[in-house]
């Protein structure tokens, strides 16, 4: 196990509730990262793991019950929980969102790094099988009025739901990720990015350096509606990518032209990680989300046959 040696205080708003939220990640013994909210009391100790995740359709990954205890966006920090090589951490937190900071994974990792005791390396999934989860399943589990909404929603934007996850195997000792993104808006437009972690210091520079900083987006006109509906409230110009209402610009500055996928790659690394490991294969995200994440991950472990577990 690879814990943090020294508590590390992170402190911040949270994205949707715009509420000041102080966490701590400590050092722990027990193999696996942890919540406790410690603005409720008696709470228990939440795993940050693929079945222990809530709901994904706040387009972040929530672990814990919905309905008590939970933590919501927990998947920038835990991509750079995974770049540090922490695998054990018991993280303090007075409220139900981690600090989204600059809305990357960078300021996480860089908080993080200085701090870490790795001693041994990280368990390693191995993926045996090909498993693909495809967005229709994710409409599926929705209520119909729900799902009316958004086939009228992508009628008229000119969206498809034809996204899909791909997990397959690979040599076994890497994460090899390609994402694309295909948005009608002329700012994004189709964009792909790939990139591989196989733990050596190349990779994690490569993710610090052309990955880490890709900030979380979205449209400047939906702020309003989705600050009324209780989301984005902590949302502005220094932690989203704020595109204009004619899609063909943001309001804000942009780090390299296709961060929004780039951004993907964190998400898809951070959801890849509540695995309980370093899972080993080639994952394909084509219009990917949190939720089509959390599926193929289900799949795979349904399965004993569809991995190996290396030590």
């Amino acid at each position: 196990m690879n814990t943090v040696t020294k508590p590390i205080e992170i402190n911040g708003r949270g994205i949707h509730s715009g509420l000041a939220v102080r966490m701590v990640i400590k050092p722990s013994d027990k193999q696996g990262i942890y919540f406790k909210r410690v603005d409720i009391p008696d709470s228990e100790l939440i795993l940050a793991r693929f079945d222990n995740v809530g709901e994904t359709k706040m387009r972040n990954t929530t672990v814990g019950k919905t309905d008590s205890a939970h933590v919501q966006t927990i998947e920038h920090l835990m991509a750079a929980l995974f770049m540090c090589g922490v695998d054990s951490a018991i993280i303090e937190i007075d409220g139900k969102e981690t600090p989204i900071l600059d809305g990357s994974a960078f300021e996480f990792y860089n908080l993080v790094k200085g701090a870490v005791e790795t001693k041994n390396k990280i368990k390693k999934i191995v993926v045996k099988n090909t498993i693909v989860a495809h967005a229709r399943e994710v409409t599926r589990q929705l209520p119909l009025l729900v799902r009316l909404k958004i086939w009228f929603f992508n009628k008229i934007s000119g969206r498809r739901a034809d996204g899909f996850v791909k997990i397959s195997p690979n040599n076994g000792k890497s994460l090899d990720v390609v994402a694309t993104l295909v948005y009608p808006e002329k700012i994004i437009g189709k964009q792909s990015f790939d990139y591989s972690f196989d733990g050596t210091k190349k990779s994690i520079d490569n993710f610090v350096k052309n990955i880490a900083r890709a900030r979380t987006f979205g449209k400047y006109s939906e702020w309003e509606y989705l600050k009324a509906h209780g989301m984005g409230r902590g949302a502005d110009e220094t932690n989203v990518i704020a595109l204009n209402d004619s899609g063909d610009g943001t309001i804000n500055q942009l780090n390299w032209p296709d961060e929004f996928v780039r951004h993907k790659i964190i998400d898809a690394i951070g959801d890849m990680y509540t695995a309980g490991g370093m899972v080993c294969g080639c994952l394909e995200s084509y219009k990917g989300s949190h939720a089509l994440n959390n599926i193929v991950l289900k799949k795979l472990f349904s399965n004993p046959s569809n991995y190996d577990i290396v030590e």
